[in-house]
């Protein structure tokens, strides 16, 4: 699964990914409703560190001021959602979760990505599993050596990943076992994006771009008439390949990939894991998800990368609203039927 390592990633994670919003700066109309006429077109950008990544604005506008008023307002939110869901901070609730194996009284915000979590997981048979720390922690100990781990040590480690055993109400989160461990990296960061697409919303900008380490929405049009242009970068740099552009209007996009945390020089082991064998799946090097929001598309895009093209595919294909498009070990691509539509 995709996970940030045991410190705190760097300002560039996930720079493999460079998935660049086009936006330009094109003058334009756009009426909103909250200022009740119509005025020239403004742009605001400005980017802010977050969970141990970068967050990239993008917001049109009548007014100027107003734009920037609503990204700093967002920011703040979103800094505070960091504090209930990183592990890297702590005194966050998951921290407190991950040091205590229990926590009472769990915030709204904990909870909601926890079931979502437990949703996917279900929809995955269990390729997306968020308990996933532990072999997570194993795998960065022993880097280079991960083809011959200690299997007393491996088989431990592997038994104490398992959706099922993590206890979640209202009152309490709670490990069945000790030594479980959970990491939201593979889906708080969407969550977080999708709470601030939200909040700009609310303060009547429907023309965004916010990007996360690579995950990101694309909210309304990059002007009157035009869609977003995404440029995903192929996951191999060294081959001299064009990028692959996307264009899309509201829709999420997130990609996972064999290349950025990897263990190994040959980039067979790396931070995605499967959970059932407790190694990194062998068939694919990136797989990009586009789907309604942020959270699931960043969920899926790991699913996909450990299920393969046949399963993940078939699971896309079953779901509304999202696409995939994946990159073979032997830089093969390939894509869901309405991925490019």
């Amino acid at each position: 699964m995709k996970h940030e390592t045991g410190k705190p990633a760097s300002l560039n994670r996930r720079r493999f990914l460079q998935i660049i919003a086009v936006a330009g700066a094109t003058a334009s109309c756009w009426k909103l409703g909250l200022f009740g006429s119509i005025r020239p077109l403004q742009a605001a950008r400005r980017s802010q560190t977050i969970m141990g990544t970068v967050l990239n604005f993008t917001v049109y506008g009548p007014d100027r001021d107003a734009c920037e008023e609503a990204i700093s307002k967002t920011i703040g939110k979103m800094e505070l959602l960091e504090s209930h869901l990183s592990r890297h901070m702590e005194d966050s609730e998951l921290a407190t979760l991950n040091r205590l194996g229990r926590l009472n009284d769990p915030s709204t915000h904990i909870l909601d990505v926890l079931t979502m979590a437990g949703d996917i997981y279900s929809k995955t048979s269990g390729a997306f599993d968020v308990t996933i720390l532990p072999l997570l922690h194993m795998h960065e100990s022993i880097r280079g050596e991960n083809d011959h781990p200690d299997q007393e040590s491996f088989a431990a480690t592997k038994g104490l990943v398992n959706f099922e055993q993590l206890h979640i109400d209202e009152e309490k989160i709670l490990f069945s076992k000790k030594s479980m461990a959970v990491s939201l990296d593979g889906i708080a960061k969407g969550y977080i994006v999708d709470q601030g697409i939200g909040i700009l919303k609310d303060h009547g900008f429907n023309n965004v771009y916010l990007e996360a380490g690579g995950d990101l929405m694309v909210s309304g049009q990059k002007d009157e008439h035009s869609p977003w242009r995404i440029a995903l970068r192929p996951p191999r740099t060294e081959k001299a390949q064009k990028p692959v552009i996307l264009e899309v209007s509201n829709k999420a996009v997130a990609t996972s990939g064999d290349y950025l945390q990897s263990f190994t020089a040959d980039l067979k082991h790396h931070h995605i894991i499967h959970p059932q064998n407790g190694f990194s799946p062998l068939e694919l090097a990136s797989c990009t998800i586009t789907a309604p929001n942020v959270a699931l598309a960043d969920c899926l895009s790991t699913a996909v990368m450990v299920l393969g093209k046949a399963d993940g595919f078939d699971l896309i294909e079953s779901m509304d609203g999202c696409e995939a498009y994946v990159v073979d070990k032997k830089l093969k691509q390939s894509n869901t039927t309405g991925f490019f539509a």
